[in-house]
């Protein structure tokens, strides 16, 4: 068992330092899709499940719903019905990049990973839906799954057995909401992504209405690590409640940005010190945790704060991504915010209401405040415009942009008032 305070003698197993390990010759020789092999010939669907529900892993790409009961949903198997498997690596969450590294260095993981879901769920097909932008990785993906092909480890026969799985790679379509669960599948049957309303649910009516499931890149490169090693040992990994190792994507103001693989659990203040510490011996002013939609913790907030989903909450905000924004004393918090607001203004589908005029108000009233135009009563007009798009639509993009603005005021109240003028000089003007 590795626990997140024994971080320094931890074993990378999602990204091992093995050279070329990207190709299917390599990544055989490290054992790669035995654990296929061995389910394939030695477990029952019920047992796969069974297990990946014994390690707890839960999803890694922002939601947290643990993995094994999300692929229990699916309803008894139809022989007259298909039933599907979304890879969701859209990744476009703002300060995030640990997916395309698994693409990149491990794309066989990914694709043993996805294999070992569809047994386990009775499905024949997953599409692998990645963002549009990662053209240079859905090439390599596109070499590398061709090989497995031919290799007979996907398609007909596979491995030998009755079994039958195809995994179609599919470029995305170029926008933010197609990360949302139910927008992808709108997008893979080629319409426009709106977010659908639920339920129904992708498990009871998904891709062109039959049985889906929806999982992270990250999520499923941990099956065969589970499938290998067992349920048990990958709960014994980092925090209870939320154990595997994590792939943390830190940026900001470090000096040595990248993604590392630890121990969920991990101290803050630790990872801070893997990535070399603030640049330039400046001191930390604040750090979104898990992508820019999650709230910002200031400095003073972090001390004893775990990077795992129970820490983050209680500390007043999320995992999510696990994508570290660190923000050293001299950020301007307003122009931050300026840049949050922009992107979530333009990423919105448009489809609901409250979320196609609040965000375009709220980034036009963090605008003028910016340009020491706004005064004092903007900051409680955003507030109350957070709580007016909040939980009112269809999707959770009006609340992934009604978060970083109420925390960032709320906890950087004082850098917001510095730039506004007194209210009643904009009521006497």
């Amino acid at each position: 068992m590795t626990k997140a305070g024994d971080w320094k003698s931890y074993q990378r197993v999602l990204l091992p330092p093995v050279k070329n390990l990207h190709h299917l010759n390599i990544y055989r020789d490290q054992g790669g899709y035995e654990a296929l092999r061995r389910v394939l010939s030695e477990k029952s669907p019920q047992d796969v499940i069974g297990e990946m529900k014994r390690s707890g892993l839960r999803g890694r790409g922002g939601a947290g719903f643990p993995t094994g009961l999300k692929w229990s949903f699916m309803p008894p198997v139809d022989p007259d019905k298909p039933r599907y498997l979304c890879c969701n690596a859209d990744e476009s969450e703002p300060g995030t990049f640990k997916d395309r590294q698994l693409m990149e260095y491990n794309p066989h993981l990914l694709f043993e990973g996805i294999l070992i879901a569809c047994y386990a769920m009775s499905m024949r097909a997953c599409y692998l839906y990645v963002r549009g932008e990662y053209a240079s990785w859905i090439t390599l993906m596109e070499q590398e799954l061709s090989k497995a092909y031919e290799a007979k480890l996907v398609g007909e026969n596979m491995m030998g057995t009755q079994q039958h799985m195809d995994i179609i790679i599919h470029k995305g379509a170029g926008a933010y909401i197609c990360g949302e669960e139910t927008s992808l599948m709108e997008s893979l049957e080629g319409k426009r992504a709106y977010p659908r309303i639920k339920p129904p649910f992708p498990a009871q009516s998904g891709i062109w209405g039959a049985p889906t499931t929806i999982n992270n890149v990250e999520t499923l490169a941990c099956a065969p690590l589970i499938m290998e090693r067992g349920g048990g040992w990958f709960a014994g990994i980092g925090a209870e409640k939320n154990p595997g190792p994590l792939l943390y994507g830190i940026s900001g103001h470090v000096n040595r940005p990248g993604v590392y693989e630890y121990p969920t659990g991990m101290l803050i203040t630790d990872l801070l010190e893997i990535a070399g510490g603030m640049r330039g011996g400046k001191k930390l002013k604040a750090l979104v945790p898990g992508g820019a939609s999650v709230p910002v913790l200031r400095a003073d907030m972090i001390d004893g704060v775990t990077m795992d989903i129970e820490s983050l909450k209680e500390s007043g905000s999320m995992l999510g991504t696990a994508g570290m924004l660190f923000l050293d004393e001299d950020t301007d918090m307003v122009a931050f915010l300026r840049r949050v607001a922009r992107f979530y203004h333009h990423e919105s589908c448009g489809q609901c209401t409250p979320c196609r005029e609040g965000t375009g108000w709220m980034e036009n009233l963090i605008t003028r405040i910016d340009d020491g135009e706004g005064n004092l009563r903007d900051l409680d007009l955003l507030l109350d415009l957070c709580d007016q798009m909040e939980g009112r639509t269809v999707c959770a993009l009006a609340d992934a942009a009604a978060w970083p603005v109420r925390n960032t005021i709320n906890r950087f109240r004082d850098d917001f008032e510095r730039r506004c003028r007194p209210s009643s000089w904009a009521v006497n003007a």
